[in-house]
């Protein structure tokens, strides 16, 4: 096996990771949601989709055959934790500045249109305030640490690419 091969092969289990990760964090946020009653926000359910949007993209992208496949689907897991960062940032935001709306009226039926809010109302419909302080798990809230977690997501993508493809050259 090449050293090329076992580099793709590194990038390939840490997507597979990635979205494991992902899939941890969305199931997490469901107990939370179905066991111990913390109804989700609009930005909660924007961050479900950016989280499972890196997971079925790390997913893929682990599948690709060649490192330009796999390149193109590491630039879309990093799209949609950037995409993570807004809304979890905007969250953390409003819960620091409980007087600031997240915008429910006109967020909630933009996020309850989406498809799979029709498909999987349970997870990915909106039924909360933005503003709501649920008690913090390890001293963070929820969307302090899902903003950790994008924007380790979108540092660390890049790095990863970015060590294989200078030990390749």
């Amino acid at each position: 096996m090449t050293n090329d091969m076992l580099q793709l092969g590194r990038e390939k289990r840490f997507l597979v990771l990635l979205g494991l990760i992902c899939l941890a964090l969305i199931g997490g946020a469901l107990y939370m949601q179905i066991v111990l009653g913390e109804a989700p926000c609009p930005l909660c359910i924007l961050q479900r989709y950016a989280l499972l949007l890196i997971a079925i993209f790390a997913f893929i992208g682990a599948a690709m055959p060649s490192r330009r496949s796999l390149t193109v689907f590491e630039v879309l897991v990093v799209l949609s934790a950037i995409g993570g960062i807004v809304a979890a940032g905007r969250h953390v935001y409003i819960l620091a500045n409980p007087a600031v709306s997240c915008g429910l009226d006109v967020l909630q039926p933009i996020v309850d249109g989406l498809p799979l809010a029709a498909v999987f109302p349970l997870g990915f419909q909106v039924d909360g305030f933005c503003s709501t302080p649920y008690p913090p798990v390890l001293g963070m809230s929820l969307a302090q640490w899902a903003l950790v977690a994008f924007v380790l997501t979108a540092v660390l993508v890049p790095l990863g690419i970015y060590r294989n493809r200078k030990k390749s050259n």
